[in-house]
C-alpha cells in the first residue's frame, strides 16, 4: 500500500511523457525538412517540457555558448539517461550517442528526430565516425559529447577517452565548453552515496528498471556551463576537461563551494 503513491506518480508521468512525445514528433519531423534553427529551438522546448512532466527540475549556472561564428562542442560527464533530458533542455545541440541506441524501439525514433549521431567507438569505425562528426560541425551543428564513453555510478567521473575529442581541431574550429552535471536532490533531500543508484544508470541496469526507480521521485539536477576551453590537442584537452569536470562535480556532490571555471 505504501508504494502506491509512487507507482501512480510514475504511471502518470510515463503516460504524459508518451503523449507529449507523440504530439512533438510530427512537429519536429516537419522542421527537419526546413532550413534554419527551428528544429534546434523546438528540440529545446521538447526536452524542457519533458523534464517537467517526469519530475526533473534543472538549475543551470553559467551560460551555454552561442553558435555565432563557430559551432559549439559541449563536453559533459555522464551518469544517467536523465542526462539526455537535462542537457537537451539546456544545451542547443545534437547528441553523440552509442550505436546500440539506434536499435532501441521508440527511443531510436526520438534520437533520430533530434539528429543524434550514432557511433560504435570501435577502432575500425573511428575514422569514418570522426569524419561524420567533423562534417556536422562544418555544417554548423553544435554537438553534445560524453567522453567517458559510458555512464558512471554518479559518485565519480570516469576517465575521459580522447578519441573523438580530435574533432576539436576540425576546420570549423568549434568552441569547446565543459559542462558539469550533478544530481544533487531527491524529493527535496540531498542525494547521498547510498541513494545515488536510484538516479544513476550504469553497468548492466536496464532502462525499464531504471525508469521504475527514478520516476516515482522528484529529481533535481545542477548543470554548470563552464568557461570556454582553448585547446586542440585531443589528449591535453581530455586531461583538462576531465580534471575540471571531476573536481567541480565532487565539490557539488559534497555541498562545498564551487565556481564556474
Amino acid at each position: 500500500m505504501r508504494h502506491w503513491p509512487g507507482t501512480i506518480r510514475m504511471i502518470r508521468r510515463v503516460t504524459f511523457a508518451i503523449l507529449w512525445t507523440l504530439l512533438a514528433c510530427p512537429v519536429q519531423a516537419v522542421l527537419l525538412r526546413r532550413s534554419g534553427r527551428g528544429k534546434e529551438r523546438f528540440a529545446l522546448i521538447y526536452w524542457r517540457v519533458l523534464a517537467r512532466l517526469i519530475g526533473l527540475r534543472i538549475t543551470l549556472h553559467g551560460t551555454p555558448a552561442s553558435a555565432t561564428a563557430r559551432p559549439v562542442l559541449f563536453i559533459g560527464n555522464h551518469s544517467s539517461w536523465l542526462d539526455i533530458v537535462a542537457l537537451g533542455a539546456t544545451m542547443p545541440g545534437c547528441f553523440v550517442a552509442k550505436g546500440a541506441i539506434a536499435g532501441w524501439p521508440g527511443i531510436s525514433i526520438i534520437a533520430r528526430l533530434g539528429r543524434t549521431i550514432f557511433v560504435s567507438r570501435d577502432r575500425a569505425g573511428v575514422r569514418s565516425e570522426t569524419n561524420e562528426l567533423t562534417q556536422r560541425l562544418d555544417d554548423g551543428d553544435n554537438l553534445i559529447l560524453f567522453p567517458e564513453g559510458t555512464t558512471s555510478d554518479g559518485t565519480r567521473v570516469l576517465p575521459f577517452n580522447s578519441t573523438f575529442l580530435a574533432i576539436a581541431a576540425a576546420p570549423a574550429q568549434p568552441t569547446i565548453q565543459p559542462i558539469t552535471v550533478v544530481y544533487d536532490q531527491l524529493d527535496g533531500l540531498p542525494v547521498r552515496r547510498q541513494n545515488r543508484p536510484i538516479v544513476a544508470w550504469y553497468g548492466d541496469m536496464d532502462m525499464v528498471s531504471s525508469i521504475r526507480r527514478i520516476l516515482p521521485h522528484d529529481v533535481h539536477v545542477t548543470i554548470i556551463a563552464n568557461d570556454i576551453v582553448q585547446e586542440t590537442n585531443r589528449k591535453i584537452l581530455a586531461t583538462k576537461l576531465e580534471s575540471l569536470i571531476s573536481t567541480q562535480a565532487a565539490r557539488v556532490r559534497q555541498g562545498r563551494d564551487w565556481t564556474v571555471r
